[in-house]
């Protein structure tokens, strides 16, 4: 057997797992934080809930976008296979490493920390944290070198007590009625400067909390049936995505008023204190670790699939397409978790983590930008789906893109000059390989 028939992924995943992938890869620590910090900076309700709404609404449009270009190029990697077909090989290179930048730094992030939340629970461990990190990357590293079902599985259950688990917090807090709910107060400061500013930096969060909803493009060349299952799972996951997120929101408002809320930096556990007193710390750090092995698992299988693409491509070793039995991607795999035990290790990962909203705008950008180049360049190309209002939603989704990204550069001018500085060294390197090729 040829070494490109001997590592080809596995076709094994089906609607269930992408969907678990989907809501395991999004829903995070972040809801239970951001809601606090958004308050400090809105400080209206209605301009709240809005703000969660447009996220949605934008996330939406890429989904929609989204379902055409991976049922139509159903490769491992997801954005940057779309990208490399319509805007050529430096955009794919670029775009590719982005993506995995983006995706590779979660892992190491989320060890640290579920270990700083073990922690909480059990203060007597606090002098081990990066040994329970360490440990807990190993562990999943083992079990997906195991194969794609065992990771599969273990998504699928832990997305399932993750839903659960929000959904009994945010009936807990409409049932709660111990506060009387605050009279909305009509804020008349919306154009302001200042207002403006935090409404972007707001838009910079949430879009952050998102982050993860096209997870289920990287998986799409294992999919069983990638032209029904990615569809259905994009619209589904990121609807319930934005009901979760808008519900949670509305709920912790039922029980704090805005002026309380914008003082925390854990909304979550201030909300559950009052709901279920000194235990709730407790409750909230339990759900928070639920989320937070969810996503780790949905991350530990990402960046390996965006390295896999890369590698095939000529843009990382050749080694990197490496499949082993089970179907995992192992030289990628290995490869992405020794990074995340460097960053583990050196801890100082946060300006990184910071931009990671602001790349995946830019990927997002570029990806809807080639669903406009890929209908005009290559009419036949088989589309198992068609975007719905084509051109105008990827057109609306584009403009969306520009305007968030000018917020962004607005808001977060430092990030911005990172993201150029990683454009300019990008190029030699990528001369580097394509003469390699």
């Amino acid at each position: 057997m040829s070494d490109a028939a001997k590592n080809q992924l596995k076709k094994s995943l089906g609607l269930s797992f992408n969907i678990a992938v989907l809501i395991g890869g999004t829903i995070g620590v972040g809801i239970l934080r951001t809601p606090g910090t958004i308050a400090e900076m809105l400080d209206n309700y209605w301009l709240i809930i809005a703000s969660w709404l447009f996220g949605g609404f934008y996330v939406l449009l890429g989904a929609n976008s989204y379902s055409e270009l991976a049922t139509m190029l159903p490769k491992a990697g997801g954005s940057y296979n779309y990208i490399k077909r319509a805007l050529g090989e430096y955009a794919g290179f670029l775009s590719g490493w982005f993506d995995y930048i983006v995706n590779a730094i979660p892992p190491a992030f989320y060890c640290i920390v579920i270990s700083e939340y073990t922690i909480i629970l059990f203060p007597e461990l606090a002098n081990y944290s990066t040994v329970i990190s360490v440990s807990l990357l190993a562990a999943f590293v083992l079990l997906h070198l195991s194969g794609v079902k065992n990771g599969s599985v273990i998504q699928q259950i832990t997305s399932f007590l993750k839903v659960i688990c929000f959904v009994a917090l945010v009936i807990a807090c409409f049932i709660y009625s111990g506060v009387e709910v605050p009279k909305i107060k009509t804020d008349n400061s919306i154009f302001q400067i200042g207002l403006i500013f935090g409404f972007f930096k707001s838009l910079q969060l949430i879009i952050g909390t998102y982050n993860g909803w096209n997870s289920v493009c990287f998986f799409a060349e294992e999919n069983e049936n990638p032209g029904k299952n990615i569809p259905k799972s994009l619209y589904s996951g990121v609807l319930l995505v934005i009901v979760i997120y808008v519900l949670v929101n509305a709920a912790f408002f039922h029980v704090l008023p805005i002026e309380t809320l914008a003082k925390s930096s854990l909304a979550a556990a201030d909300v559950a204190k009052i709901l279920f007193g000194e235990n709730g710390a407790k409750i909230v750090t339990v759900i928070s670790i639920f989320s937070l092995i969810s996503i780790l698992n949905a991350f530990m299988m990402i960046p390996p699939r965006i390295l896999y693409g890369l590698s095939r491509d000529g843009f990382f070793i050749r080694k990197g397409t490496t499949v082993n039995k089970g179907g995992t991607p192992i030289v990628a795999l290995l490869v992405s978790s020794l990074f995340s035990l460097f960053l583990i290790c050196i801890g100082s990962f946060e300006v990184l983590f910071s931009f990671a909203a602001f790349i995946s705008i830019i990927v997002w950008g570029l990806a809807y930008f080639s669903l406009l180049k890929l209908r005009t360049k290559e009419p036949d190309l088989p589309r198992p789906y068609h975007s719905f209002w084509y051109p105008w939603s990827t057109i609306i989704a584009i403009i969306a893109s520009i305007a968030l990204l000018i917020g962004f550069i607005y808001s977060d001018p430092k990030s911005f000059v990172i993201i150029v500085g990683i454009t300019l060294i990008s190029y030699p390197l990528f001369l580097v390989l394509t003469k390699k090729k």
